[in-house]
């Protein structure tokens, strides 16, 4: 019989920086030596050195018109995410009339920026700073006897990206055409959050750069799908779910200055938003029972339901007994308002917040303002 629970892996894996300064490294190696390896050693960001495998090594031409070509195959180890095994690919070539440079461009399937608030050129390839600097490094390392009388052209490209890219957030952020070449420290953690988190915080300062003023915070696919339906004349990059990372994302928006947040959410994640919680992961804390039991009795629910509510083991439950009583709305609105109270507290002044709730179908529930 198989058990009901399977032990997450450990294996760290490569970020599609890391792989994508291999397959550099590699090329340029075989300009200087006039064969690809089929190893090769490369430096990760975090100072780290670690031997990849090389496949489809190649050169070609003579002289100034030598080219090389090298790919790595990403291995995420035990987190294997939608770019798990993709081909980070790189083509060299040398430029002679530019001796000492290192220019790196974006080839098929390495998504394109088309918005600001990234951090990176508009028109550019999405290939973040951390590992920009980290590829030019190690571009620098291999062919440091090539740059002393010309200049190297990286191309990096992924056959899958434009595949990949549709199950990402890059759309969205106005990243088109491809992936992102991302990896702070070139290593990626099983199951590690630090890429969501750092998607939630793109996200927002994309929002900022809309010119809308506002940043939709919703906690998942269909309560963003309700945002978007209550807010149809915001445009698409407005809209950030932020899971549960509810406080990177305020803490964003004020970095951002955005005069104003909107909060869509379901009763379970906003009780724990309402009793202070700003990371609202299941693991993290427990709902407040008593608080949902002290909101019912203020809308006149009976002290025995309320002490039903307080013993319960989910928000659900208390949204389940004031529906039988008639007192939704009512609910749902204290719960929203209590919301905006405990958030305006931590930030307070710094944005005009608004909450909108729907129930699990998407149906809109209530809605709460802060004062302007």
């Amino acid at each position: 019989m198989m058990e009901k629970t399977v032990k997450r892996g450990t294996r760290t894996g490569f970020t599609t920086g890391a792989c994508s300064a291999a397959a550099a490294r590699a090329a340029v190696l075989g300009l200087v030596c006039g064969a690809v390896p089929e190893r090769v050693e490369c430096l990760l960001p975090n100072g780290q050195q670690v031997v990849f495998a090389v496949n489809d090594g190649c050169c070609e031409g003579d002289s100034a018109q030598r080219r090389a070509h090298a790919m790595v195959i990403k291995d995420a180890g035990d987190d294997p995410d939608c770019t798990d095994k993709a081909h980070l690919t790189a083509d060299v070539r040398l430029l002679p009339q530019r001796p000492g440079e290192v220019l790196l461009l974006g080839g098929f399937g390495v998504g394109t920026v088309t918005m600001p608030g990234l951090g990176l050129e508009v028109g550019g390839p999405a290939i973040n700073p951390v590992p920009r600097r980290n590829i030019e490094a190690n571009v620098r390392l291999a062919g440091a006897p090539l740059l002393e009388q010309a200049g190297l052209e990286v191309t990096l490209s992924v056959p899958q990206g434009i595949e990949m890219a549709k199950k990402t957030l890059n759309a969205r952020l106005g990243i088109l055409g491809g992936i992102s070449i991302l990896g702070t420290t070139g290593i990626v953690k099983p199951y590690s959050t630090a890429a969501y988190r750092a998607s939630v915080v793109q996200g927002v300062e994309v929002a900022a750069t809309t010119g809308s003023g506002v940043a939709v915070l919703t906690t998942g696919g269909r309560t963003e799908k309700f945002a978007m339906e209550e807010l149809p004349h915001l445009p698409q990059a407005c809209f950030v779910q932020m899971g549960d990372f509810l406080r990177y994302a305020l803490d964003t928006a004020v970095a951002c200055r955005l005069p104003r947040v909107v909060i869509g959410g379901m009763v379970g994640k906003l009780t724990k938003i309402a009793q202070g919680e700003t990371i609202t992961h299941a693991g993290r804390a427990e709902v407040d029972t008593a608080l949902l039991a002290e909101l019912c009795a203020g809308i006149g629910v009976p002290p025995e339901v309320c002490e039903d509510i307080r013993n319960a083991e989910t928000a659900r439950y208390a949204s389940e007994r004031v529906q039988a009583l008639g007192l939704v709305h009512e609910f749902h609105q204290a719960l929203a308002e209590r919301v905006v109270a405990t958030v305006a507290g931590r930030y307070p002044g710094q944005f005009q917040l608004t909450v909108l709730v729907c129930d699990f179908d998407g149906r809109k529930l209530a809605e709460a303002s802060s004062s302007p």
